[in-house]
């Protein structure tokens, strides 16, 4: 089976806290995330708890969960134990790994990049007008389902009643066409200006509307840039709360281009489960915090498959990118099943029918395209603050 959640919740049942009960039964055990022998530990403790507390609690949970898992032949190969205020903020982090930003940092010993930040392909970006959030979603490598995340991501978002776009930057392999049925539409341009197409509640835009379907776009640099850039600023969008732009796979030209000419809220990482796909996403995380962007989080996509016996399938080894990011720091906005369904719709060019429970295949997929939304909605809110971009609001009635 591997390290569990229950595992590991089963050893920290031995290691008592600072209310004289064990960490779980005395409620100091926050959060757990277990996969491939890598697990995550958030703990809480009281305030005035001390540094070398801290530590000395951490080699307890460590040594009282490698116990458990050689009682049960488990292999173990990294435990991060976190430890958090009543507010949820990190004070103290120790193991993970050399990949961890947060690897023995405290609110004392802040990182050196937050005290003295380099400049950023984003400090020159302008703004996109009347746009209020601006989100990338991207991944390590081709495959993934960015696309699927990207278009059910804004049809969610629009059915909350938020004004969205979806800008398709994926110019090699441009899917939207077939995604959002696009297929028996034209183009229109008024005004030197492009006009998105209105679809499914969304205004959308995509480059493979503007080649030849079968041509493949074999483009430099450059020309890559070019084509990036007019997608952006020849377009009509008019008022919108969010942007969400779909980017070609990897970390190449495109995720450049838009870092240097867009100012964004920041950027979602697509992930699967397996180990292969975490490594490609990490590079992608890594690559949008080299250009100044802020991961507002990590989505995994086809997390398990849902089989018309309704069973749930863990095909690709549940809850690996969830692990990853727990592992980097950063938001986890949810799991996405993948079923009959949800490949008929995106076929067909009928998202809206995922938020159907009668045509998404039943109530698990709509609900977590809704919480990935939600979750999204959160962070780009909390992005907005700490960029001193989101304005306060007064209600009279």
């Amino acid at each position: 089976m591997g390290l569990s959640k229950d595992l590991v919740k089963r050893a920290l049942t031995t290691v008592d806290g600072p209310s004289g009960l064990d960490l779980v039964t005395g409620g100091e055990l926050q959060w757990v995330a277990a996969c491939d022998g890598f697990a995550s530990i958030k703990l809480n403790l009281p305030d005035d708890t001390d540094r070398p507390a801290m530590m000395q609690l951490a080699a307890e949970c460590d040594r009282a969960i490698r116990n458990e898992a050689a009682r049960t032949k488990e292999p173990v190969e990294a435990l991060r134990f976190q430890f958090v205020d009543h507010g949820g903020n990190t004070v103290f982090s120790t193991g993970g790994g050399p990949d961890d930003p947060e690897q023995g940092r405290t609110e004392s010993q802040p990182a050196q990049q937050a005290a003295s930040p380099p400049p950023s392909p984003q400090s020159q970006a302008n703004a996109l007008p009347n746009v209020t959030h601006v989100i990338a979603v991207g991944a390590g490598k081709g495959g993934v389902g960015k696309s699927t995340i990207s278009v059910n991501l804004a049809v969610a978002l629009a059915r909350k009643g938020h004004a969205v776009g979806l800008l398709d930057g994926d110019i090699y392999g441009p899917s939207l066409p077939t995604m959002l049925g696009l297929d028996a539409l034209e183009q229109s341009v008024i005004d030197n200006k492009l006009v998105p197409y209105a679809v499914h509640g969304l205004k959308a835009i995509t480059i493979g509307k503007l080649v030849e379907p079968d041509k493949p776009l074999i483009w430099r640099g450059p020309m890559a840039h070019g084509a990036f850039n007019q997608l952006i600023t020849r377009t009509t969008w008019g008022d919108l709360d969010y942007l969400i732009i779909d980017l070609p796979p990897g970390t190449g030209d495109v995720p450049l281009t838009m870092a240097q000419s867009l100012q964004l809220t920041g950027a979602v990482v697509v992930c699967t489960p397996q180990k292969v796909a975490q490594d490609d996403a990490v590079r992608a995380a890594r690559m949008f915090q080299q250009l100044g962007i802020e991961v507002l989080g990590v989505v995994e996509n086809m997390s398990y498959f849902i089989g018309d016996d309704e069973k749930e399938y863990d095909i690709v080894g549940r809850g690996g990118a969830e692990m990853m990011a727990q592992r980097l720091g950063l938001p986890f906005l949810g799991a996405v099943p993948i079923n009959t369904a949800l490949r008929a719709n995106s076929d067909s060019g009928e998202p809206t029918r995922n938020f159907d429970g009668g045509t998404a295949g039943g109530d698990r997929l709509p609900k977590s395209l809704e919480k990935l939304a939600t979750n999204l909605e959160s962070q780009a809110a909390l992005a907005a603050m700490r960029g001193g971009s989101s304005k306060p609001t007064l209600t009279i009635s």
